[in-house]
């Protein structure tokens, strides 16, 4: 177990077979592998200490590990990623003071820097719990859409709030808004913890306002847990939601 000096961090991957709107999304072919594993080939390559798939099927678990990866057969009860990870906290027995990211299954383009990013930001700086990333929306229908979590910082970086929402609003008008291309911030959903807070979150009961907005980062926010939220040092390209996403990702591995 790393105590009290953390020297590098760990990566667990939640990977729900189902999906109302991709059945066995996990699973799907891109350019000869499955989705998952392109996800954990970039979380490996992150620099991570290890990567461990938790997952509620057997057949991901086989996949999985048939490409060299760890996996975690898991609890079917979970009621989000992050309980799912967790499960995979105690089970491996890491301290408190050690550093998981949550990253998402479903990101097989999701650039290793930003996994690095995340990870080596919580291990330089001792007095952060929890980090995620943001990057700009330059486009006005991103900006509207209520797929696309937006999220306001205060001038420590800290998150003020993340909603679906259009925010923040411009009581002005939105001339400056669409002249600068600078349309707030989107939540690139990339999670570090320290397992101390890892743990404090998945203790709570989900919050009123993540009810609301089905965002669970808000229920740290509504308990008073600082979320560290750092500009993104690339573009995140996305992940797979729908047939369409994962046609879009199809397209650009195979563009090269």
């Amino acid at each position: 177990m790393i105590d009290a000096e953390v020297a590098g961090f760990h990566v667990v991957i939640p990977a729900r077979f189902d999906s109302s709107r991709l059945p066995g999304k996990p699973l799907a072919d891109i350019a000869g592998s499955p989705m998952i594993v392109h996800v954990a080939r970039a979380a490996a390559a992150s620099g991570a200490i290890d990567v461990t798939v938790a997952t509620d099927d057997q057949r991901i678990v086989d996949v999985v590990k048939a490409a060299g990866f760890n996996a975690q057969l898991t609890s079917d009860d979970h009621q989000s990623g992050s309980d799912r990870v967790f499960e995979v906290v105690a089970t491996q027995g890491w301290g408190p003071t050690e550093i998981v990211l949550n990253v998402q299954g479903d990101e097989p383009l999701l650039p290793p820097a930003l996994v690095a990013q995340v990870g080596e930001h919580l291990v330089a700086d001792k007095g952060i719990s929890v980090c995620t990333l943001r990057e700009p929306i330059t486009l006005e229908t991103d900006w509207r859409d209520p797929n696309c979590v937006k999220v306001l910082v205060d001038n420590r970086d800290r998150a003020l709030l993340f909603s679906r929402a259009a925010i923040p609003h411009s009581r002005g008008g939105y001339d400056r808004f669409a002249k600068e291309g600078n349309w707030g911030w989107r939540h690139v959903g990339l999670y570090g913890y320290r397992v101390s807070a890892l743990q404090a979150f998945v203790d709570l009961p989900p919050s009123q306002l993540e009810l609301q907005e089905s965002l669970e980062q808000l229920r740290l926010l509504e308990n008073g847990v600082p979320l560290s939220v750092l500009v993104a040092c690339e573009p995140a390209v996305g992940g797979v939601d729908t047939p369409e996403d994962l046609d879009r990702v199809r397209a650009i591995l195979a563009a090269g």
